[in-house]
């Protein structure tokens, strides 16, 4: 996995969460310089809209997107170690 998307409200708000140096790398060229800190520290917050933009376009370039509830991501995290 590339990038984590996390729901984080009623409203699908999602949380974006590079997991792989490739989903960093291809965030960066798309957000602002001025923004990669809270890429980094897993900060940003984007809409359900936004997100699907944002996932048909990594999936284009091949990257490995996964979109998760809050529960389950715990679940994954847990499984994992």
């Amino acid at each position: 996995m590339d990038i984590c998307l996390v729901n984080i409200d009623n409203n699908s708000n999602k949380s974006l969460k590079p997991t792989s140096v490739f989903g960093m790398l291809w965030l960066q060229t798309h957000f602002e310089n001025n923004q990669w800190e809270a890429l980094s520290n897993n900060e940003v917050i984007i809409s359900n809209e936004n997100s699907k933009l944002l996932v048909k376009d990594a999936n284009s370039a091949g990257l490995n997107i996964k979109s998760f509830s809050g529960v389950s991501m715990l679940d994954v995290f847990h499984k994992k170690n």
